[in-house]
């Protein structure tokens, strides 16, 4: 339990409302995880302000019952199925002529494998996150200036890279808990590396921490995992505050030199130094691009 003292100390907001317009005729991303927790308060805030939402969710029934607004979109997205990602990108690049905001949302803490051979956690987390990207890229290219938000989570402290285990799954109580803070990791990694490699573009990348929040993230966990987190329950924000930081990093102006950026409580932060490592990063971006077939 060494890291409850982290998960403690990231629980409270600062600035827990930020004063942001409206976003006009901003055509919204598709958003993993957007049916529930902080993708769901971040896609009624910015339908709210006027942006085209995509909901990109793998329960169409309760994808459904998330959509309150005309301008909210539902299309399915399993980033446990690379062919859905495929899917997905291919339907909606034939279905919609822009893309200005891209948000990474989806996570989940669960044991087990995906029928692409990944750890469940490490594909839905970041794999999956890193091809629907690179799917999109262009897209995001032709509608600059455009924006991508990847989040993340202050439990990347405890994370690491092995290259040799990390897709892989594994038993014990503890895997879903590690691969988790690796994914977390490769979350600020990945936002770090992309954003060298959008240098120039006008397409830019910020990774996020929500901070504690009260989501559904753990519930298809083990036991005991959600005992814990109902005992740290008083201490974690609400969804629409935990959502405050994606909502600043997708429609701020002003910030665009901060690509790659780690951001918190809508405040710029130093991430722990393994998220800081540029070779890492790259070495990363080149490991994920030869398990998703990229490499030519």
């Amino acid at each position: 339990f060494h890291w409850v003292p982290l998960y403690l100390q990231t629980a409270w907001l600062l600035d827990p409302h930020q004063r942001l317009g409206d976003l006009g005729e901003f055509f919204f991303c598709p958003f993993p995880g957007g049916n529930a927790g902080i993708g769901k308060a971040t896609a009624v805030d910015l339908a709210r302000r006027g942006a085209r939402v995509i909901l990109a969710c793998r329960d169409k029934a309760r994808g459904e019952s998330a959509i309150g607004n005309s301008e909210v979109i539902l299309m399915i997205l399993d980033l446990a199925s690379l062919s859905s990602v495929r899917d997905f990108a291919q339907t909606f690049l034939a279905s919609e002529p822009r893309l200005d905001i891209l948000i990474n949302n989806a996570g989940v803490v669960k044991g087990g494998q995906t029928a692409d051979g990944f750890d469940l956690v490490f594909q839905v987390n970041h794999l999956g996150h890193f091809l629907l990207t690179h799917l999109l890229l262009d897209q995001l290219k032709r509608c600059v200036p455009s924006r991508i938000v990847i989040l993340s989570s202050g439990m990347h402290f405890f994370g690491k890279i092995d290259f040799q285990t990390i897709h892989k799954s594994g038993e014990g109580m503890w895997k879903p808990i590690q691969s988790y803070c690796n994914s977390k990791l490769a979350n600020i990694l990945h936002a770090r590396e992309l954003a060298k490699r959008l240098e120039g573009t006008n397409v830019t990348c910020y990774a996020v921490h929500p901070g504690s929040v009260g989501t559904e993230i753990g519930y298809s966990c083990s036991w005991w995992l959600c005992w814990l987190l109902y005992l740290v329950q008083a201490f974690r924000r609400n969804c629409d505050a935990g959502a405050q930081t994606s909502i600043y990093c997708a429609t701020e102006e002003g910030i665009e030199s901060l690509s790659g950026g780690y951001f918190v409580d809508c405040h710029l932060l130093e991430p722990w130094s393994k998220a800081r490592d540029d070779q890492l990063a790259k070495k990363l971006w080149e490991f994920s691009e030869r398990l998703l077939g990229l490499t030519t």
